[in-house]
């Protein structure tokens, strides 16, 4: 399968905000000397040393300015005082094409200006591969667009520096992908000489490209002073940051919100299926968050209060030794008994004691229901949405995926490459599920064996064991190519694979436009956000032909939460404020600072007979060559002045009916198509148009009295 991709206005309009900005630029290149590689510095070169390509910027910064402002009124921005520091901001939700943006942006500007070297920075191993893999895939699509302008683009490997000298040299377009901590100590290899490189730096090369870089996702690369210096030691012509939550905004060209992406139909909808206890409150429950004991021993811990009004509900509450939970309860006496009778701190045993001499070890709880009847139904329920959807969808060539998102590896797959108790729990449901009759469609088109249905894309360490990590070390490398090598085989019916379980360190970077359910198997107070829950499945869908589906109906994203509806959408609603600036049912009048808006007025004047003298001195040329016309239509056309001809009559009888014409009316109608026939104006395109407006035929004569005049207010 091959993805497909066609022009959006959205996307169009970000890539022209980008380009704007260097109008009027010529289209010109720098060059420099680049030595021969092997060449010592002190050897005599006996041949002309390799020149190398550069971009060059001739427009003055207020010519930048004045090109950004332009940009920035046409977008109904906030206009900002100077592009001085060369820094500029497109923001996009996510799901909406951000890559393909910029990346027609660098084609786009090639062509326009001439540009060529261009580096794309990126904060993680996952969103380098992203970048890389949409690359490849845009790569026909885009050959097609710009008559197949030769483009290298590669990912930055410091074992591979004779990529960085053909950067330097090449006339086409480069594209160099690097991840920001490859580059922002000094201790990197590029920022070191290298004797390949002729005694010279990595670094050095590329900073004599004058790169235009561009950095995807700003908030997670250049947010320390290291990392900015890092930035700068490129020497770009200009920096283009690209996001969807922008923590710091820098001139900002083109903005597409969450709201206007869901308004516009870019993104799916997203429905929230909650996983929760009910009833669980006739036993006395605790869980254990943290102890401490900086100022104290501390522990905290969610227990069930009883409300002023009765209501009972679990709060996180701080305690020390000491304290009665039944008073801190509300008075319930499921809690009688439950007194702090100490708090151990130390590592590997933290737990707290009760004067019953009940314990509660960290990260566990007393008086809940076991956790993994949770987590299977949660599964369960997954699996349930999966299997209804593919009956609705499968007619329509949608292949539908799920993602589970789990916090420890071991859960699924152990050490030995034996399933783990997620990897049981999934068959056990998804065997139970296909049996039933309304399924039978599925059992025909997918394979029976249930362990070929689902694979887990974890890291390992160097002995091959699956591990747990944050998503940006080298021991993701691995999954993150396998995810997204496989990217359109997912889409394919020919792959069986239907869920993936996956750490939740996946948490950005890759997506895929067929996942459908995300199954949140993690702590509830995990730090994984609800935007990153979403984020994973926002695109819209696509079919076996690779075409994007863009049916609102299909595209809805299911979220299989381990918290209520209303916590999820508060949080998520409250992450979109925080990130976004933009407040839900609050008008920010500080969003209106900096437009600039056009005022028209009318006046009411009087026309003096001076005025009237001097516009027939400046027409009467005009309107004496009309007269002739005329006389000259009268005399060829034997009388044709004075009379219409009979289908212009019959133009006049229907046309008069549906207007609903007196006698008077239907005159001044005939004398008019008269007229309309002797000059040549196509008056039938305009009274078709009023049909196909429903404005004819009218329903009373004051109607018609109106379409008459709105008739001949479009023909003059």
């Amino acid at each position: 399968m091959k993805l497909k991709f066609k022009d959006q206005d959205f996307q169009t309009a970000a890539v022209e905000a980008v380009a704007g900005l260097f109008a009027g630029q010529e289209r010109s290149r720098a060059t420099f000397s680049v030595m021969d590689e092997g060449q010592l510095p002190d050897q005599t070169s006996f041949g002309p040393a390799e020149l190398g390509v550069g971009n060059v910027l001739r427009l003055t910064d207020d010519a930048l300015t004045a090109n950004m402002r332009a940009v920035q009124k046409r977008n109904l921005l906030p206009m900002t005082d100077s592009a001085a520091s060369r820094q500029f901001c497109v923001e996009m939700e996510t799901g909406t094409g951000k890559t393909y943006v910029y990346t027609k942006t660098i084609f786009e500007l090639n062509r326009r200006y001439g540009f060529t070297k261009f580096i794309v920075v990126v904060p993680s191993v996952a969103i380098r591969e992203g970048v890389y893999k949409s690359f490849q895939v845009t790569q026909e699509h885009f050959a097609l667009q710009y008559d197949s302008v030769p483009c290298r683009y590669f990912i930055y490997n410091s074992a591979k520096l004779s990529d960085v000298r053909q950067f330097a040299a090449s006339a086409n377009i480069e594209v160099m992908i690097i991840n920001i901590d490859a580059f922002k100590k000094a201790e990197n290899i590029i920022n070191q000489a290298q004797d390949k490189l002729n005694g010279e730096t990595a670094m050095g090369f590329i900073r004599d490209t004058n790169p235009i870089v561009i950095i995807d996702e700003p908030q997670s690369v250049d947010n320390t002073p290291k990392a900015k210096e890092a930035i700068a030691s490129l020497n770009p012509l200009c920096v283009l940051r690209y996001s969807a939550t922008h923590r710091e905004k820098i001139n900002l060209l083109y903005r597409l919100t969450p709201v206007d992406a869901y308004q516009m139909g870019l993104v799916k909808q997203i429905a929230v299926s909650s996983n929760q206890v009910s009833g669980g409150f006739n036993q006395p429950y605790v869980r254990l968050f943290s102890v401490s004991n900086e100022k104290g021993f501390r522990a905290k811990v969610e227990m069930d209060v009883k409300g002023k009004t009765g209501v009972v509900a679990r709060k996180t509450v701080t305690l020390k030794p000491g304290d009665d939970l039944f008073l801190l309860s509300g008075g319930r006496e499921l809690y009688e008994g439950y007194t702090v009778a100490g708090i151990d701190c130390t590592p590997g045993y933290e737990h707290i004691e009760f004067g019953n001499t009940q314990e509660v070890a960290l990260g566990k709880a007393i008086g809940d229901i076991d956790e993994n009847v949770v987590k299977k139904a949660q599964i369960r329920r997954t699996v349930e949405a999966h299997l209804d959807k593919e009956l609705r969808y499968m007619g329509r060539g949608i292949k539908v995926l799920s993602l589970f998102f789990i916090d420890k590896v071991e859960k699924y797959r152990h050490e030995d490459g034996t399933p783990g108790i997620y990897a049981g729990m999934f068959e056990d449901c998804y065997r139970e599920l296909i049996a039933r009759e309304k399924y039978a469609p599925i059992r025909e088109r997918f394979s029976a064996d249930v362990s070929k249905l689902h694979n887990g894309y974890f890291s390992q360490d160097k002995k091959g064991r699956l591990k747990d990590t944050k998503g940006d070390t080298q021991a993701d490398d691995d999954t993150y190519n396998t995810i997204m090598r496989d990217k359109e085989w997912l889409l394919s019916f020919d792959c069986p694979l239907r869920f993936i379980f996956s750490h939740s360190a996946l948490k950005e970077g890759w997506d895929n436009p067929n996942v459908f359910q995300v199954c949140t198997l993690i702590e509830q107070k995990s730090t994984f956000t609800c935007r990153q829950k979403v984020g994973r499945g926002l695109r819209l869908c696509v079919n076996q032909a690779g075409e994007r589906v863009e049916d609102r109906d299909i595209n809805v994203l299911h979220v299989m939460a381990n918290e209520s509806f209303a916590e999820f959408a508060a949080t998520l609603q409250q992450e979109i404020e925080d990130e976004t600036g933009v407040k839900f049912g609050v008008l920010n009048l500080s969003l209106f600072s900096g437009m600039v808006y056009e005022e028209k007025r009318q006046e009411e004047r009087t026309v003096t007979a001076e005025q009237v003298h001097r516009q027939m001195e400046t027409h009467r040329d005009d309107i004496c060559n009309y007269i002739r016309f005329l006389l000259a239509i009268g005399r060829e056309g034997q009388g044709r002045l004075w009379r219409l001809l009979p289908e212009e009559e019959e133009l006049v009888r229907e046309l008069g009916n549906d207007l609903r014409c007196s006698e008077t009316m239907r005159g001044s109608l005939r004398q008019y198509i008269r007229y309309l026939s002797l000059t040549g104006v196509d008056y039938r395109t305009v009274i078709r148009t009023l049909y196909e407006e429903g404005k004819l035929p009218c329903h009373s004569k004051r109607e018609g009295k109106q379409c008459f005049e709105e008739l001949k207010r479009r023909l003059l």
